[in-house]
Order: structure tokens, then sequence, then C-alpha cells
């Protein structure tokens, strides 16, 4: 279907999401499990409507959990417009940046076993990748980047902001636009002075990853990291609309922004994973540092992977974090918006929605209208 076909659909059908998708009745395990009165349902049910209303989303899934066990999950509105198919919980959603904690739990999974050291340097003769990527001669200082640097985003450069190398050449692979990178991009700045938020260091991570344990990126995340969180259908998400998983929502972008024109596949390790908002909160109880359930990662690993970096105090490795104990990560992509959070209560929650509106404030009232969720589940009455 092409793009203006589905804006032309998803303007149609703005209209009735009050009306016939935002007011399904929740699942009844979740009300059973929550103790959801009918008031409080219609509460929840009013505050998505007004924010799918405000925002023009199709769809949007969300979760929340604590101690082990979802306590509340539901789906709102279309995960396919042009066959009125509703969300359901079970609907993956592409989680663009929120992809990153589950590479940094990998990671520090590997510092925590000896496989890896937070100061191992990364390229160079004395890296981890060596000279694999380009061969050299690299750009000044990049023999200078460790891991740590890349957990944090201080490796000097390679920023997100304004000319992301990750959005660059698309049709190249992994390998071809790491090499140029490497040869043809300088740094900024020296690793370790300053933070620049940066996609492709995730992506460079995932090479890491490869590289220390033989197995492709995907596939030994899902085995060391998601297996053991209880979450067994995930994968990284197809580029185009004929590569839609069977149960993936559509994507709609917004002003002239295609979801089917990115190269997904190639943005695994820093934006790639294909899940529900289930499996997020799935993935967050087991590396949340609470008792219940057994974390995946030693208290101790647990404790390195949120501790503020010392350029950015509201950045850990994989997380953004603050002074009242929570942790999270957004993402968005043409076509997807995500969040995911841990609170200092133990709660977790995770929201995920088909569309993005960078020119309105979506982003910041997606994490408002999710703490109001979590007061409305979690308020005695």
């Amino acid at each position: 279907m092409q793009l203006t076909t589905r804006r032309r659909l998803l303007q149609g059908v703005v209209t009735t999401l009050a009306g016939m998708t935002c007011a399904a009745t929740p699942p009844r395990v979740a009300l059973a499990q929550t103790g959801i009165t009918g008031t409080r349902r219609e509460t929840i049910v009013g505050l998505v409507r007004q924010f799918m209303d405000g925002h023009t989303v199709p769809g949007l899934s969300v979760a929340f959990g604590r101690d082990g066990r979802l306590i509340y999950e539901q789906g709102f509105g279309f995960a396919d417009v042009g066959h009125r198919v509703q969300v359901t919980p079970a609907h993956q959603f592409r989680i663009a940046s929120v992809s990153k904690p589950i590479t940094a739990c990998a990671t520090l999974g590997l510092v925590e076993h000896g496989r890896l050291a937070l100061g191992d340097p990364v390229f160079g003769a004395r890296g981890v990748l060596g000279t694999t990527f380009g061969g050299g001669p690299y750009t000044p200082h990049v023999e200078g980047i460790t891991i740590e640097h890349l957990l944090t985003h201080t490796s000097g450069g390679w920023s997100n902001v304004g000319n992301d190398p990750m959005a660059q050449r698309p049709e190249w692979s992994q390998a071809d636009l790491i090499a140029w990178v490497l040869t043809s991009v300088p740094l900024a700045a020296r690793p370790g002075t300053r933070y620049d938020y940066s996609n492709f260091g995730y992506c460079v991570l995932g090479r890491v990853i490869e590289k220390v344990t033989g197995r492709p990126y995907a596939q030994y995340v899902r085995e060391a990291i998601l297996d053991r969180c209880g979450i067994g259908d995930i994968a990284i998400a197809g580029s185009r609309l004929s590569e839609r998983a069977a149960n993936e929502v559509e994507y709609f972008g917004e002003l002239g922004d295609d979801p089917y024109g990115l190269n997904v596949r190639r943005m695994d390790a820093h934006g790639g994973w294909l899940a529900t908002a289930r499996d997020l909160v799935r993935f967050a109880m087991h590396v949340d540092g609470f008792a219940a359930p057994r974390d995946i990662l030693s208290p101790a690993t647990i404790r390195t992977m949120t501790q503020p970096s010392a350029l950015n105090a509201g950045y850990a490795k994989g997380w953004n974090v603050n002074d009242q104990g929570v942790w999270w990560h957004d993402g968005n992509l043409p076509g997807t918006m995500a969040i995911l959070v841990r609170t200092s209560s133990g709660l977790c929650w995770a929201a995920l929605a088909n569309t993005r509106r960078l020119r309105s404030a979506m982003g910041r009232e997606l994490d408002r209208l999710m703490w109001h969720l979590s007061r409305q589940l979690t308020e005695r009455r």
C-alpha cells in the first residue's frame, strides 16, 4: 500500500477511534489482576482516547508489570487501518531506540562474565574489533574509544543530531558503513571528553557482541538475555511492508516520512528490535534491581549499568536515569514511537505507537499519559 493511500485511510478512520476502538474492554485477566473498577476503566479509556485523538495515533499498545507479573495490558485503535484490525497486546511494534537497553544488558553480561572489560579499546591493533572494519588507518582518536565510551555515548562524536551516520547510505551493509565512518568521518572530540548521543556507537556494540561470542547479534541476545526473561517471540524488524511480520502492526509516517524506506535490519543493536509492550515489560522486570523476579544480571552489574556518566548525569549505560530512581528509554522512527520505564516503586511499563509526531509534543505527552495510567492502576480507592 502506498504512503499516500495509507494516509488517506488514516485520516478517514481517526474519527472512529473514540467511539469504536478505545472503548474496547480490557482483557478479563488484566481486570482480575488489577482490580480495575468500571469507573477506573472508563478513566483509563478516556485518557488514552484524549491522547490518541490529540496526536492522530492509529494504534497504541500499553503494558504494566510489577514483581514479575503483568498487571495490565491493552491495545487501542488499529494495527491495520485498511483491514480494520484492532491492536491487541500480542501485536508487535518496532521499538526504535528502546533497543539500546537490550544491547547494553547483553554487553554488560559479557563484562560480568569476564569476556569483556569496560576499559577495553574497540578499534586498532589492541582493540576488540581490531582493524576488521576499514583496515585503517583510522581518523584521529578512534583507537582511544573503549566499550564504556560506546555504552555512555562519550566516544567523542558520530552524533545522531544532524548527520547521523546510521541515516547515511541506507543501501550499504553494516560493514561498509562502519568502515566508511571510521576512515572518513572524524570524531568531534577526544573520547571521554563530551557526550554525543550516538546510534552508530550502539551499532558498533552489536559488532562487538558478535566478535566476542562468535554468534550473530540477534541470536546471542535472544539466547543470553531475552529467553531468560521469558520472551520468545521477538526479532529484528524488517524494513519493507512486504517484510511485515505476521503479528506486526502497520506504520504511518508524517509529512513525507516513509516508515518503509528505512534499513531497519542495519539498525539492529541501536534501533532494530520488534516487540510487544508486554515483552518490554518482562525484560525490564528482569533487570530492575528488585528481588522478584530474579534478575538476569548481578546486583553489581545493574549498579554499573545505571550509574550516570560523568559527562551526563541523566544517562548511564543504555538507560536514561534520574535522582528519583527512575530508569527509562524512549525511541522513535518514522511510523514508530516507544517508551520503556522502570520506577523506584518497582512498577515497570511500556507503550508502543504505530506513528510519531515530531512536530507536536507527542513523546512528552505519551510519557505523561503512562504516568497517569500508572496512578489509575496503583492508587487505592
